[in-house]
């Protein structure tokens, strides 16, 4: 354990780099910032329909520099939910896809992911306006954060785990998004559905052929 902590730097620089600004950001909305600025900043940030029309680049790449949820209040929900996606999501399975397939194919899994996932999220969310199954003031709801490119690369480092253990973790990834569903019609709420689109994205990308050959001869497990 001691050795994977101190060869994490060696083996997904990239990835550690990455961990650190979302530490930075998290941290400057929270503590250095007052509650009217950073809400505002969330709010440009946000990846709802409104934001996706207004100014789509900014709201895909600067949502993906943060990170929704706590480090401190360890009793939450929330909390639960930062360690899946920044802990076994970021930390673990990037740095995991990082090792094996090298810095630009990791890069192109995880902010695909986000990408993709939020797009076509997007599009389930307004079909789902018309058909009145979401309520109005989704289209301008505070959404994001690194969850989605998170799901994405929990699903595509399956491999990463023996193959006893990888049926487990395939029903992990799939389930634990349902725990916290609102269901308010045919839909789950629209993150649920953006994380489970993240998440078949993931395992699709395990038969893409441009995945099919390691960076390294030996396989690297995921990074504690």
């Amino acid at each position: 354990m001691l050795g994977a902590v101190r060869g994490y730097p060696r083996r997904a620089p990239l990835t550690l780099a990455y961990v650190c600004l979302l530490l930075v950001g998290h941290a400057w909305l929270g503590y250095v910032l007052s509650a009217d600025q950073a809400a505002s900043i969330l709010g440009y940030l946000s990846t709802n329909l409104d934001n996706l029309q207004d100014h789509p680049l900014a709201a895909l790449l600067g949502s993906v520099l943060l990170f929704a949820g706590t480090l401190t209040d360890v009793t939450s929900a929330d909390f639960l939910g930062t360690l899946i996606t920044l802990g076994l999501g970021v930390c673990c399975s990037l740095a995991w896809a990082e090792a094996r397939w090298g810095r630009p194919r990791a890069v192109a899994v995880f902010l695909g992911g986000h990408v993709v996932a939020t797009l076509l999220t997007a599009v389930v969310i307004a079909v789902a306006l018309r058909r009145g199954w979401y309520p109005a003031d989704v289209r301008h709801a505070l959404d994001y954060g690194v969850s989605y490119g998170a799901q994405t690369v929990l699903a595509f480092g399956t491999p990463a785990l023996p193959r006893r253990g990888r049926l487990p973790w395939a029903v992990f990834v799939l389930a634990w998004p349902l725990g916290g569903a609102a269901w308010d019609g045919p839909l789950p709420d629209f993150t649920t559905v953006g994380h489970l689109t993240a998440a078949a994205l993931g395992f699709g990308l395990l038969g893409v052929p441009a995945f099919g050959r390691r960076r390294h001869l030996h396989r690297p497990e995921l990074t504690a």
